[in-house]
């Protein structure tokens, strides 16, 4: 059960085109907002659709294949870990996020012929 340890498991929609970051060290950089839409019936039997945001960061090899076939709109299908850091604004106000490294990304529908 050591392969259960913080993984995470997501199937939603990109939010935006992906953001690429070429770093000085020449590794690559890659993030995107994954939307994963859920719902539930309130009392009256009402539909009450929810859209949850997740943060999605890819390194290397895995974010050159986000930079190819990724764009808004895409489903996939994402596993990783959650990493927690934090940040500093310009302002100076530290901030504290969590983000899923990702390790697998499969491709689902694409919107343009679903």
């Amino acid at each position: 059960m050591s392969n259960l340890k913080n993984k995470i498991q997501l199937i939603g929609r990109l939010g935006q085109d992906p953001e690429i970051i070429n770093l000085e060290s020449g590794k690559k950089l890659v993030r995107f907002s994954l939307a994963v839409n859920s719902g539930y019936r309130d009392a009256k039997g009402n539909r009450i659709e929810k859209t949850d945001w997740f943060s999605i960061t890819n390194w290397d090899k895995k974010a050159d294949f986000v930079e190819k076939y990724l764009y808004k709109g895409k489903e996939v299908a994402v596993e990783g870990k959650l990493s927690t850091r934090t940040y500093e604004t310009d302002t100076g106000e530290k901030r504290y996020t969590i983000e899923i490294i990702s390790n697998e990304i499969l491709l689902l529908s694409d919107p343009k012929t679903a």
